[in-house]
């Protein structure tokens, strides 16, 4: 497998935890006759939050992860970064939709999150200078 084939592989994985994730906010409106925003319910803004946070986070990674493999980052680095980003947003999303949106659940996906960015923005930035 490429650099850029493992790039694939998260971005494929993330998209459908960013698709997953609007799942219930279309079943939840239909239900609730809730058109648009939240409609004042505390459910719908947990279920709107987590997919908003999702495509906050979500491009970035995944451009950063592509950039890595466009400038020569072997395929390993790319697996761990990948594999650490996907699981960190699997275990967030799951949080909101357990409706737990407090506890281990969010605050490892969210952590992990950072510090996977925190990460593929140093090696850009060391790819760029060096």
């Amino acid at each position: 497998m490429t650099a850029m084939q493992a790039v694939a592989l998260y971005a494929g994985l993330n998209l459908l935890i960013l698709g997953l994730l609007s799942l219930p906010i279309g079943l939840n409106r239909n239900k609730k006759k809730i058109s648009l925003g939240d409609g004042g319910d505390s459910q719908m803004n947990a279920l709107i939050r987590a997919h908003g946070n999702a495509a906050e986070w979500i491009p970035g990674a995944l451009i950063g992860l592509t950039l890595l493999a466009m400038t020569g980052m072997g395929t390993l680095v790319i697996h761990v970064l990948g594999l650490l980003f996907t699981l960190a947003r699997a275990a967030h999303a799951y949080a909101f939709l357990s409706g737990q949106t407090t506890g281990p659940g969010r605050v490892f996906g969210a952590g992990m999150t950072f510090l996977v960015f925190l990460v593929i923005a140093g090696l850009l930035i060391w790819k760029a200078l060096s």
